[in-house]
């Protein structure tokens, strides 16, 4: 069997790092904003080269912290894309502002730039784009777009950690970067946590406030917040993987590029469009003969999956507001992607036994 993500094989190699962690959390009892949270924050943040990296409970929780931290509010309008998972436009309903979707590029699956202008209203507050499967989006058309009309950028980093464009790492570059830490993401916990990154001292202040009771001193509260704190057990485990990060992206690139050529002359394969590093959370095809593929993957005992089968704009609960919405490029997307197996511990061989069913199967 080749399971879409293989959690257990990475552990056994990180087990006794992460077990002594436990062990030392354990005895020292500081469960709740403890030394190892606060030593991953810093180790992030250096990572992902900006000033402040602030947890929380997870991607959910640090795209909605985000919104509230940057001010976006009830009856504002944020453009985003409708090919994602559904917490990007959660979020901005959370903070009673209004989801407006935009089409995607038919190569990249990232929101399209050029789409962006004509969706802006005087009601427009900001742009949050998804670096979907963890590939960059173009965030250069996009802050140009922003700074024009005097927009707010907040970049969805959930499936994009270590991804970067030209050397500056995705979650540095608009105001704020919303990172999950789910456990099937590059950098996975072993249960839900997230993260957001800003180089703005103020956005960070309120962020801190925002997932600790509106809190900056115990008792004392400045602020209505939530409770929204990363676990202290999670964080041993982050800072164990984070160190591996790097060799871990470097393996799902291998991966992806070794499925993308032998797969090149039976399906369309992901597109690197050369504007920054894809870190592959998923490998993400497109088939005119998806269901036999799928089929053919599962009689065979090989993990598939279709990421995403409705995008937003279709989806019921967003009915009212997205009745004559139209997006053409990623309708045809979801009605042709699926996803394969990527993980760093995939191997050549197995990536060579996915590819051989697919030929078998088209």
């Amino acid at each position: 069997m080749i399971p879409m993500v293989d959690l257990k094989g990475q552990y056994q190699t990180l087990k006794e790092e992460i077990e002594q962690g436990f062990q030392e959390t354990l005895q020292n009892t500081s469960f709740i904003l403890g030394p190892n949270v606060q030593a991953f924050e810093k180790e992030a943040a250096d990572y992902l080269q900006v000033k402040h990296a602030v947890s929380c409970a997870s991607g959910t929780d640090a795209l909605h912290l985000a919104l509230l931290a940057a001010g976006i509010g009830e009856g504002d309008e944020v453009i985003t894309t409708s090919f994602t998972f559904i917490a990007t436009a959660e979020a901005i309903c959370y903070v009673g502002a209004i989801p407006v979707y935009v089409d995607i590029k038919p190569d990249t699956f990232n929101i399209d730039p050029d789409k962006i202008e004509a969706a802006i209203t005087d009601k427009t507050k900001a742009i949050l784009p998804v670096h979907l499967f963890g590939q960059p989006a173009d965030m250069d058309a996009i802050l140009a777009l922003a700074e024009k009309h005097n927009l707010l950028v907040i970049e969805d980093c959930a499936q994009s950690f270590g991804a970067d464009i030209n050397g500056r790492m995705t979650g540095s570059i608009g105001l704020a970067g919303c990172h999950s830490f789910f456990p099937s993401k590059n950098l996975g916990c072993y249960g839900d946590g997230g993260m957001v990154t800003t180089n703005d001292d103020e956005i960070a202040e309120q962020l801190r406030m925002l997932r600790n009771h509106g809190s900056k001193v115990r008792y004392y509260h400045d602020i209505v917040g939530y409770n929204s704190r990363l676990d202290e057990l999670q964080a041993v485990i982050l800072r164990a993987k984070l160190k591996r990060l790097p060799i871990y992206n470097k393996e799902r690139r291998r991966a992806a590029h070794t499925y993308s050529r032998l797969l090149a002359e039976v399906v369309t394969p992901p597109k690197e469009d050369g504007i920054g590093t894809h870190v592959y959370h998923q490998y993400t095809l497109l088939s005119d003969q998806r269901d036999a593929i799928m089929q053919k993957l599962q009689d065979n005992n090989i993990g598939c999956a279709i990421y995403y089968p409705v995008p937003l704009h279709q989806q019921k609960v967003f009915a009212d507001i997205c009745k004559k919405v139209s997006l053409p490029v990623t309708e045809a997307v979801a009605s042709r992607c699926m996803s394969l197996p990527i993980y760093p511990e995939l191997t050549d061989e197995m990536v060579t036994q996915v590819t051989d069913v697919i030929k078998s199967a088209v």
